[in-house]
Parts: structure tokens; sequence; C-alpha cells
């Protein structure tokens, strides 16, 4: 199982423009919502920075973000909350996607990028689908790279002699994410109309070291919380295979990067 890991705000965005895409996309497919006055959440919201966009889509909406990093919700705070410029209002609280349950009727439920740290996050779906107003909507984007060298040389290492015995059980694995087909049978299933599509983003990424640079804001959070101080030697070992799996370019680096995305409508 993963590691819960220490967030860094600043770190995560750095490569804002391209997390935002996903997340955009996302939002285009979600069809309009039953409510004069939305009730949304946003699962995983981070530092809030593109939670905002909810508000700009529906600028009457109570959008709630949820998060369990408090350097997360810290940003998040500070920088995006209170009332927005259509009336709505735009707040931010503590939750975990493996426990949480929406207490009243919600007309979307969002998660972008989030899933796939939550073992299991599929046996959700019944208690989130049940929170929805007839006609609401559960939108949810995740990474599907796990095999991509990225990861793979990240496990392989971490699974390594000299790493196995403090990081052998840390970092998420393959199976973090169901294939795209049994999204769709677990939200027919539920009761919904179910939108599923796949998209490989190639991320022309600048700077030096730049595909590290993007893990270190997201998939390597586990070493780099478990190993603490000592995370300079295995960073040091990484980014030297890094640097061969993702050569750089006159151009930049091409990072290429699958992401699974679903909407799925409750019927009403």
């Amino acid at each position: 199982m993963a590691a819960t890991p220490t967030w860094d705000p600043g770190q995560y965005l750095r490569h804002a423009d391209h997390r935002a895409r996903p997340f955009l996309d996302l939002l285009a497919r979600v069809p309009e919502l039953p409510g004069d006055r939305p009730r949304i959440a946003d699962l995983g919201c981070g530092p809030g920075n593109v939670t905002t966009l909810l508000a700009d889509r529906w600028p009457t909406a109570h959008i709630t973000g949820y998060d369990n990093s408090p350097e997360m919700l810290d940003a998040a705070h500070t920088r995006h909350e209170g009332p927005t410029a259509g009336g709505g209002r735009l707040d931010f609280a503590d939750a975990d996607v493996r426990t949480w349950t929406p207490s009243v009727p919600h007309d979307l439920i969002f998660s972008n990028a989030t899933l796939h740290w939550a073992p299991g996050h599929a046996d959700r779906f019944p208690d989130w689908i049940a929170g929805l107003a007839p006609g609401g909507t559960f939108a949810f984007q995740v990474p599907a790279n796990f095999d991509s060298p990225s990861h793979l040389l990240m496990r392989e290492l971490a699974e390594s002699a000299r790493w196995k015995d403090r990081l052998g059980h840390t970092l998420v694995h393959d199976d973090a994410v169901l294939s795209p087909e049994a999204y769709v049978a677990r939200l027919v299933e539920l009761g919904c109309t179910a939108d599923v599509w796949e998209t490989t983003y190639l991320h022309l990424l600048q700077g030096e070291d730049p595909v590290l640079d993007w893990v270190k804001g997201t998939g390597l959070r586990p070493v780099l919380t478990e190993l603490g101080d000592d995370a300079e030697e295995f960073v040091a070992e990484y980014r030297a295979v890094l640097r061969e799996a993702y050569p750089s370019t006159p151009h930049g680096t091409v990072f290429p990067f699958r992401r699974i995305f679903a909407v799925a409508t409750k019927r009403g």
C-alpha cells in the first residue's frame, strides 16, 4: 500500500499548466447540472487552483474542495476560499476519499488525479452515486501510466537491495486503477450513463531534469516522505535513470502521460 505522503503545494504547482489540462478536458464533458445553485464536491482538491475552474463554470454553486493534506488545504484556504463572483461560495475541508460520503444531495462530485491514491476506490462509487441528486454527475480522472518508465524505474529502485527494506511497500503499483472497461461496467451497474475514455498526453517539459521535477510533486512524494533527509541518495540514482529514459531534445523533454476519464450521470 502506498505511504501517506507529505505534499508540497509549491512543487506541485511548478507544472500547473500541464496538470490543469486533464482537469479542463474532464470538465468539458460534464453536462449541465440539475440544480440552479448546484452543490459540488471536488475530491482531492489539492491547493485549490483548479477547483476555482468549477466556480467559473457554475458561478452560483456552493463548491467544497476536500483533501487530507494539511499543506494543500492551507494553500487552498489562503488563496481561494470565499464568496465567488456569481454569488456562490468556494470552501475547503479536510476529508479522506476512502471514507467521505455526501451528507446532502450533490449535483456534481468531481475528482481529478486523486482516486489512484485510494486502494479499492471503486468500492466507494455506490455511496457517491447514491449521494447524487437525480440527473447529477460523478466525474473523475486518474493517471494510467504506472507501467511507464517514470513509475517502473521508481519501483525497481525502491525494490532494489539498497532500498527495499524501507521502500518495498511504499509506492503505488499498476493495479491502482481499473481498466476503462471495468469503470464502464461499475458505473452502468449503478444506474448511470457512462462516458469513459483514455488519452495519452505528450507533455513537452522544459528545464533540467523536468520529469524528475514533475514526479517530485506527485508520484515520488511517498518516497520523499518515507526517506526524509535520506532521500537525496535515492533521488540521485533515480535522476540518472530518468535521464536515459527521457532524453532531452533541443525543444524540451517529451513526457508521455496516459490518463483515464469517466463522466457518469445518474438517471433521474
